[in-house]
Order: C-alpha cells, then sequence, then structure tokens
C-alpha cells in the first residue's frame, strides 16, 4: 500500500479519534454536570423542606412558650389578687378590732368614772349619816357601836347558843355525809387496776436444756449471776421455767434483763454474765428514767429536777404492803386531784401532794443494803422508818426549794401515819 494513503488514513483515525474522545468526554462532562446539578437542587429542595420544618416547629414552641407564659401570669395575678383581697379583709378586721377596742376603753372609762361618782356620793352620804347620829346621840363611832353590840348580845345571847348548837349538830351531819359522797364519787371516776407485787419473777426458757446452760459446770454460771445480782436463781421441775428471788425488785429486774439476753445471745460464761448485767444495769437506768417522764407527763408535772424524775421512776421497783410504790402514787394523786377540783381547791397542787406523799421510799439511804432482807412489819420498825422518810423529804424539799404549801402537805401526810403507828403501839 502507498504510504501516503497510509499516512493519510493514519491521520484521519487520529482525528476521528481526537473527535470520538472529545465529544464522549463532553458528554462525560455534561452528565456529571447534570448529576451535580440535580443533586444540588435536591439538597437545597431539602434544606428548604428542613427549614420549613424547623420553623415550623420553632413557631409551635414559641406559641407553647408564650401560652404557658400568659397562663402563669395570669395564676400570678389570680393569686396577687386573692393576696390582696385577703390583707385588705385583715385590714378591715383590724380596723374594726380597734375601733371595737376604742369604744370599750370609752365605755369603761365611762363606767369608771360613773362608779368613782357613785363612790364619791356614798362616802359623802355614810359621813353625813354618821355626823348625825353621833349628834343625835352624843357618841362617838366607837361607842355607839359597842352599845349596839352589847344590846344585840343581851338580846339574843340563849337563841345563839341554841342555834349554833343546832348549825353545828347539822354541819357536821351534812359534811360527813358530804365528804363520804364526795370520795365515792371520786374513787368510782378513778378505778385503777390493782395487783399484788411479790418477791419473785419468772423467766422464760426456749427448752428445759437451757437450765443446764445457766447452772453452767460445777454451778459457776448460776453462783456468778446470784454474786453479781443479789438474787436467787430457783431450778426446779417447772418446765421451761427458771424463778428469780429477792426482796430487792431492781435486782430481780436486772437478773431477769440480763438472764433473757443471755438466753437469746446463747453464749452462757461468767465473762459474758458480768458483760450482760453491766449492760442490764444501765438498760434499767434508762427505764427508770423514761418511766418519770411518762409518770410526770400524765399527771401534768412539769418543772421538775431531772434527780427526782429518776426517784420518781425508782418508784416502779418499789412495793409496799404488796403493792407497787408508782401505782399507789399515783392513785392518791388522781383522787386528791379530784376531790380538790370537787371542793374548789387547787387540782395541780392537790395532785402533786398526792403523788409525792410517799416519795421518801424511794429515797431512802439504806435502800440497797436493806432490800436484800424482808421488812419487818411491826409499828416499831414502820416507825422508824417513816422517822427517816421525813428526815429524806424535808431535806429533798430544801435542796429543790419546793413551794411550802406542798411542803407542809407532805410533812403532814408523814405525822398523820407516824401517829397511826404511834395509836397502834
Amino acid at each position: 500500500m502507498n504510504p501516503l494513503i497510509l499516512l493519510i488514513i493514519t491521520a484521519f483515525a487520529v482525528v476521528i479519534g481526537f473527535a470520538v474522545g472529545y465529544l464522549w468526554r463532553k458528554k462525560v462532562a455534561q452528565a456529571q454536570a447534570n448529576s451535580l446539578e440535580a443533586k444540588s437542587e435536591k439538597i437545597l429542595i431539602e434544606t428548604k423542606n428542613k427549614q420549613q420544618e424547623l420553623l415550623l416547629e420553632a413557631k409551635d414552641k414559641a406559641s407553647k412558650i408564650i401560652d404557658q407564659a400568659k397562663k402563669e401570669e395570669e395564676a400570678r395575678r389570680v393569686e396577687l389578687r386573692s393576696i390582696q383581697q385577703h390583707l385588705e379583709k385583715r385590714e378591715n378586721m383590724f380596723d374594726a378590732k380597734l375601733l371595737e377596742f376604742g369604744n370599750r376603753e370609752q365605755k369603761l372609762q365611762q363606767e369608771f368614772t360613773a362608779v368613782d361618782k357613785i363612790r364619791a356620793d356614798v362616802e359623802q352620804v355614810k359621813l353625813e349619816q354618821i355626823q348625825k347620829l353621833q349628834a343625835v346621840a352624843q357618841l362617838s363611832e366607837e361607842q355607839a357601836r359597842e352599845e349596839l353590840f352589847k344590846l344585840v348580845e343581851q338580846r339574843s345571847k340563849e337563841d345563839l347558843a341554841s342555834r349554833m348548837i343546832k348549825l353545828d349538830r347539822e354541819g357536821s351531819d351534812a359534811f360527813e355525809t358530804k365528804a363520804r359522797d364526795l370520795m365515792t364519787s371520786c374513787i368510782q371516776r378513778y378505778a385503777a387496776s390493782h395487783c399484788s407485787e411479790t418477791t419473785t419473777t419468772s423467766v422464760d426458757l426456749p427448752n428445759d436444756e437451757m437450765k443446764g446452760r445457766i447452772i453452767g459446770k460445777e454451778g459457776r454460771n448460776i453462783k456468778t449471776i446470784e454474786k453479781l445480782t443479789g438474787c436467787e436463781l430457783i431450778v426446779d421441775d417447772t418446765p421451761q421455767v427458771i424463778t428469780v428471788s429477792g426482796f430487792n425488785m431492781i435486782r430481780r429486774q436486772i437478773a431477769k434483763m440480763a438472764l433473757e439476753k443471755l438466753i437469746a445471745d446463747g453464749r452462757i460464761q461468767p465473762a459474758r454474765i458480768e458483760e450482760f448485767i453491766d449492760a442490764a444495769k444501765l438498760e434499767l437506768a434508762t427505764d427508770i428514767k423514761k418511766v418519770g417522764e411518762e409518770t410526770v407527763y400524765e399527771l401534768g408535772m412539769i418543772g421538775l429536777d431531772p434527780k427526782m424524775i429518776m426517784i420518781i421512776g425508782r418508784l416502779k421497783y418499789r412495793t409496799s404492803y404488796g403493792q407497787n410504790v408508782l401505782m399507789h402514787c399515783k392513785e392518791v394523786g388522781y383522787l386528791a386531784g379530784m376531790i380538790a377540783s370537787e371542793l374548789g381547791l387547787d387540782p395541780v397542787l392537790a395532785k402533786k401532794a398526792g403523788f409525792f406523799h410517799d416519795i421518801g421510799k424511794a429515797i431512802e439511804k439504806q435502800l440497797s443494803a436493806q432490800s436484800s432482807k424482808p421488812r419487818t412489819q411491826s409499828p416499831v420498825h414502820g416507825l422508824v422508818r417513816a422517822k427517816e422518810r421525813m428526815k429524806n423529804i424535808s431535806a429533798v424539799w430544801k435542796t429543790w426549794k419546793k413551794p411550802q404549801v406542798l411542803s407542809q402537805a407532805l410533812t403532814r401526810s408523814m405525822q398523820f401515819k407516824q401517829a397511826a403507828r404511834c395509836a397502834c403501839l
């Protein structure tokens, strides 16, 4: 083939290739441009839609916030209006009260003035009458009174004597009947339960095997308990029960509390026994204080010394002739208050005097030493204890500076008991 023709064909092919490549690249570029434009338009549309949604949402939120603010503002206005009306009402009430007080003060002042005037008129009339009587009788005021009394005494001496005897008899019968009715009424109104206190306390056991553990090896545990508490433990055939015996209720209660804690703990040995007995003493002291506070609150006796409250709590663990002293003092206090109310006297003072009449039983100096022995209930020993109790009460009342009337009432109560014991002798 001719090289020229081959060259022409080659050049033509190159030109055609360039043209085709150019057209292809142009088409591809156009397609890419169209695609980018479409994407841009799509993104723009989406952006506009999102913007529209955000605007609508913002408008909605703004509307809600505005509505909420309006509601809160309206509520505040209503509240402020209510407060303003309340204040205006109170102000009007205060103005009315002030006006009423002013009128009352003015009225009272007028009444005082009228009373002073009447009093002055009465004094003037009285003075004029006295002057007239003195002028008529030519006697002084004292002489006229003496003459009048002598005349009345001479004319009415026998009548007055018989009248006084009759009134004395009628009054004695009436007073006795009234006193009997009053005591019956007060006792019926205060119907307190009564139970006799004994010298033993029972402790429940979970099983009979616990008795052997409480006794311990060679009796060491039970000896330790008896030595530290001063009470006697009675272990007999009674099932699931051990008895604490002693004349001191405080010691029996300590022994009972310690035994219950030892049984619950399960480790019964001398060291643990001593630990639990010390804990029981502290717990009992707290209980005594609590009982004293409850009693003071129950009877309405405020302002007592803390030491006196502890002494009152100790009455729970004292007995007298088989009766709990605290219950006995409460009964006497309530009955004294009721009788005082019926007679128109001070019920609070009477209640205090009635309650404290046996307080000396809780402040005896030899409490712990004597409580471990049975007390001899003879009049002689009772008289000795009564004298000792009177000294203790007097010392306590001087220390705490109680009212003289209350101190006299308690002293007279102890003197009455002492006189009764002397009568028995």
